[in-house]
């Protein structure tokens, strides 16, 4: 099996063959974020860390798009938007907002809790128990929804 690296490179050649400029110059700034963070750690990236380097890639193309659209930049924004779901073909399947208030509610009903103070606790839980297959900011939003009804 090809590493994901192997795979976004594999991407790119499709990328050129097929002339999408679009596809081709968010996987080579993909390649580029993942080579920096290799140079940074001074070892290939593991599982964990490219996962990591996609979700900021990821985070940072859709602030830039709220950016652009508190600027009426609507085609910019749309751009941004596209290059975010290019990069989203790399994360492993997300978790859907049912499946993470089953777990939460399950997790606060078992351990008994409740109130903003139990945020931390819920939300060790939840990133432990979903990892990369959840969106923290979802887990967060239900968490909170979950605690203070």
């Amino acid at each position: 099996m090809s590493t994901p690296v192997e795979r976004i490179q594999a991407d790119v050649k499709a990328a050129m063959k097929a002339r999408e400029a679009e596809r081709l110059a968010t996987l080579r700034m993909l390649l580029t974020a993942i080579k920096n963070e290799q140079i940074a750690r001074g070892a290939e990236l593991d599982e964990e860390s490219f996962l990591a380097v996609v979700k900021r890639s990821i985070k940072q193309r859709r602030d830039a798009a709220d950016q652009y659209r508190k600027g009426g930049r609507e085609e910019l924004a749309a751009k941004e938007e596209r290059e975010a779901e290019i990069l989203e073909a790399y994360l492993p399947a997300q978790a859907g907002e049912d499946e993470i208030r089953r777990a939460v509610e399950d997790f606060v009903a078992a351990e008994g809790l409740s109130g903003p103070k139990a945020m931390g606790p819920v939300m060790k839980a939840m990133m432990a128990r979903f990892g990369a297959s959840a969106d923290g900011a979802v887990i967060s939003r239900i968490a909170r929804q979950v605690l203070n009804p």
